[in-house]
């Protein structure tokens, strides 16, 4: 069965480009969030096997976002996104409990590697 993936970030073209990517590859997108109440909120509604994360959103930012969804669900998957630069954040964000992080702009390669790292 495929898995099915929930994409939050701000940028429309950003999560299009992770869609595409996906849909590609035999994943399925559950859904779509554009900050991070928005893909707590999702998260609940769809329990997807995985959530890939921006980390810099309006709201709500992915970090608060990931917290938020781990304390509802310790098992929760997820994979932060985050532009150049972000080093302590992606260091937050994986002691919060992230599976690991892609960094923008993307390759498809790396954002599928990370996928199947973690939800085969």
């Amino acid at each position: 069965m495929a898995k099915n993936i929930l994409i939050c970030d701000d940028a429309a073209f950003m999560r299009m480009m992770i869609k595409d990517i996906l849909s590609k590859n035999g994943y399925n997108v559950a859904g779509e969030a554009e900050n991070g109440a928005k893909a707590v909120e999702k998260y609940n509604e769809l329990k997807p096997d995985l959530v890939l994360m921006d980390i810099t959103m309006p709201e709500m930012d992915g970090i608060q976002a990931l917290k938020a969804i781990k304390g509802s669900d310790p098992a929760a998957l997820v994979i932060m996104c985050s532009a150049m630069g972000q080093q302590a954040m992606v260091i937050e964000a994986i002691q919060a409990g992230a599976k690991d992080f892609i960094v923008k702009p993307f390759q498809a390669e790396r954002v599928l590697e990370a996928v199947k790292k973690v939800v085969g």
